[in-house]
C-alpha cells in the first residue's frame, strides 16, 4: 500500500478587513505545496488543505461557501465527505471574516491551529507549537498592512520559530481580491530557502503591478492597453 502524500506543512488563510483581498501563504518540506494545498476565490473565501493532505478539500469547502454556508459550516460538511478526516488538517476563512479549522488527531507531530478574525493558522509535524502562534501573532500585529506583505511576515516568523521539523522545499502565495482569476500566484517548487525566495519573488512583483493592472476586468472587459504600447507593435495609427 502506497504511503499517502503528506504535507507537513504550516500556513495561514486569511482576509484583509480594509481591502476584503483573501489569499493563503504556505510553506512545507514537500514539493510543489503551492499546486496541492492552498485556493481562494474572490467574494468567498481563502482555505488550505494539509496533513495527509486530500486535495478535494479546497474545493469542497469553497463550493460549501458558494452556497452561503458559514466558514465552520463549510468545513464541517466538507469532512463529511471524507472517509479518513482523521488524517487532514484544514483551514478556512470566509468573506466577512468568520474563520474555522481542523486538526484530524491521526496527524503526525506538533499539530494543531489557532483561529481568530479574519485568519486562521494551522500546521503539523512542526518543530514546536510557537511555529502556529507566530503564525497567528504576526498577523494581528501587522494590522492596516497590504495582505500579502502581512502574510510573507507570518511565514518569515513562524520559520524562524522553527518550521517544518523535517526541513524546507516549497511555499505559496496565493491573494485574491475582484476578479475570478488571482491578483497574485506566486510559488516556489523546491528551494532550499522558500520562503525567502517567495519574498524575493514578490519583491520584484511590484515591477510588473503596471501591465497587471490594465488586464482585462469584469468592469472593463478590454483591459487597459496603453495608445503608446499599440502604436510600437504596428496595431494602431500614428
Amino acid at each position: 500500500m502506497k504511503t499517502p502524500a503528506r504535507l507537513a506543512t504550516f500556513s495561514i488563510s486569511a482576509r484583509c478587513a480594509q481591502s476584503g483581498q483573501m489569499g493563503v501563504a504556505i510553506t512545507t518540506k514537500f514539493l510543489a505545496v503551492g499546486s496541492l494545498a492552498p485556493n481562494a476565490k474572490a467574494g468567498l473565501g481563502a482555505c488550505s488543505s494539509q496533513a495527509f493532505v486530500n486535495p478535494y478539500h479546497k474545493f469542497w469547502m469553497l463550493d460549501h461557501l458558494a452556497k452561503g454556508a458559514s466558514a465552520e459550516e463549510a468545513l464541517q460538511a466538507s469532512l463529511a465527505k471524507d472517509p479518513r478526516p482523521e488524517l487532514r488538517q484544514l483551514a478556512i476563512v470566509d468573506a466577512t471574516g468568520r474563520s474555522a479549522a481542523h486538526t484530524g488527531e491521526a496527524c503526525d507531530g506538533w499539530c494543531g491551529h489557532k483561529i481568530g478574525n479574519n485568519f486562521a493558522a494551522a500546521g503539523n509535524m512542526l518543530a514546536n507549537g510557537k511555529v502556529v502562534d507566530e503564525l497567528a501573532r504576526v498577523f494581528e500585529e501587522t494590522e492596516g498592512q497590504p495582505l500579502a506583505e502581512r502574510l510573507l511576515q507570518c511565514l518569515e516568523a513562524a520559520q524562524a520559530a522553527g518550521g517544518d521539523k523535517r526541513g524546507k522545499q516549497s511555499s505559496a502565495l496565493y491573494i485574491v481580491d475582484t476578479e475570478d482569476y488571482a491578483k497574485i500566484d506566486l510559488r516556489v517548487d523546491d528551494h532550499p530557502e522558500p520562503v525567502k525566495e517567495l519574498q524575493r519573488l514578490y519583491s520584484i512583483y511590484g515591477d510588473f503591478e503596471e501591465v497587471l493592472s490594465g488586464l482585462p476586468s469584469k468592469a472593463n472587459p478590454a483591459g487597459e492597453i496603453g495608445d503608446e504600447f499599440l502604436r510600437k507593435r504596428g496595431l494602431m495609427g500614428n
